[in-house]
């Protein structure tokens, strides 16, 4: 048996000591199968096992998730999970399993070659190990390393045992595992936007009266863009997109639009309900995720929801999200995106969970920073094909 360790000052490791990041690439390397199960696992860490697994050539995997169904899922790591296992079974290499019954806390690495486990590691390192974050960079983990052929048997015993326990990340529809939302970081700092704590949100929604308006978002399918891309027409469903306006033309010579910029235009004949607000009579808004800043409607027919004093709080919000998600990645040039990567699609979407913004006045009022007394909003990220607004819902 061989221990490994961290490599983390002031605890430095000492000759003839081994890390746990280079024993794992020693045994994988050796390895055409590997069996892994964890607590936890990271997106950074999920990428990187696909990388090892792609670059070695090692035909089969299987990593079992033990805390997740029962503690629930960082939602970005989640969809970096159940894109890695597509990739996995698509090619035949391997799958990611939830464990079901219990929560796992296990740390255990068994390492296949010919059919036979030769090489098993146990301890405490997550497989967040094989790629250092922030979160884990200062964590201090140590394992063991065995290659006593029945010691291995009998860890590559028991991760077996796990299968029958375990669902594919891919059947998650057929049961229940709580996403958790990640911090939406593209509003911090942002110097007009605050933050409003989770009962404040529940109060002001508690509040709500009057009709509720709702904004469906525009957006191609991967299809749509696909085809574009193909026969040269660029901004067909492009421009039309109201939350891609940013790959419209630049306004401004040798400047593309910046990718938060988007433009919600309301529909005639949501204008025409009673209450909708009045032009340019600027009031606040506190969306569902806690967020605080002030909205109005503008021009032409009173047809533009933006927020107030910088164009790109909304994309912010709203493009935000889906990114915190990991459904999509932020772009810096949108000129130089040919592939439109960046664009806000359909199944993006439809992954998320919702497709429509839904905005309702509240009885609360809140005082400007000159002292104007403006009405409080709420403003929440829902799916269209929802029966009810949850406005609608609390009032039953």
């Amino acid at each position: 048996m061989q221990f490994l360790y961290s490599n983390m000052p002031p605890l430095r490791i000492k000759e003839g000591q081994k890390t746990f990041n280079t024993a794992f690439m020693e045994a994988a390397k050796e390895s055409d199968r590997l069996d892994i199960a964890v607590g936890y696992v990271s997106k950074g860490s999920l990428l990187e096992l696909e990388r090892i697994v792609d670059e070695l050539g090692i035909q089969q995997v299987r990593l079992n998730m033990g805390m997740y169904m029962i503690e629930g899922i960082a939602e970005s790591t989640y969809r970096t999970a159940l894109d890695v296992n597509k990739r996995w079974q698509e090619k035949g290499v391997g799958k990611i399993l939830l464990i079901q019954p219990f929560k796992y806390h296990g740390k255990v690495y068994v390492f296949y070659r010919n059919s036979h486990p030769f090489c098993a590691f146990i301890g405490s390192h997550n497989l967040g190990a094989l790629k250092l974050d922030a979160s884990n960079r200062r964590q201090y983990e140590i394992s063991a390393e065995t290659r006593n052929i029945e010691e291995v048997q009998e860890i590559a015993s028991f991760v077996e045992s796990l299968s029958p326990l375990s669902k594919n990340i891919a059947d998650t529809g057929s049961y229940k595992i709580k996403l958790i939302r990640e911090v939406n970081t593209s509003l911090s700092g942002v110097e007009l936007v605050s933050e409003v704590p989770e009962k404040s949100v529940e109060l002001y929604q508690k509040h709500r009266v009057g009709n509720v308006f709702k904004l469906p978002l525009k957006v191609p399918s991967r299809a749509d863009i696909e085809y574009d891309l193909a026969h040269g027409t660029q901004t067909a469903k492009f421009t039309k997109s109201n939350i891609n306006v940013c790959y419209a033309a630049p306004r401004y010579a040798r400047k593309n639009r910046d990718w938060y910029e988007t433009q919600l235009t309301v529909s005639a004949a949501v204008r025409r309900q009673e209450g909708y607000p009045e032009k340019n009579h600027p009031f606040f808004v506190v969306t569902d995720d806690g967020y605080w800043f002030k909205a109005h409607t503008t021009s032409d027919g009173n047809k533009q929801f933006s927020a107030v004093g910088d164009e790109l709080i909304m994309g912010r919000w709203l493009k935000g999200r889906l990114a915190a998600a990991g459904l999509v990645t932020p772009v810096n040039n949108t000129g130089e995106d040919i592939e439109r990567r960046g664009m806000i699609t359909r199944e993006m979407l439809q992954a998320y969970g919702a497709d429509s913004l839904e905005f309702s006045k509240t009885d609360q009022i809140a005082q400007d920073e000159d002292g104007t007394e403006l009405p409080v909003w709420t403003l929440s990220f829902v799916s269209e094909n929802d029966e009810k607004s949850s406005h609608e819902e609390e009032n039953d």
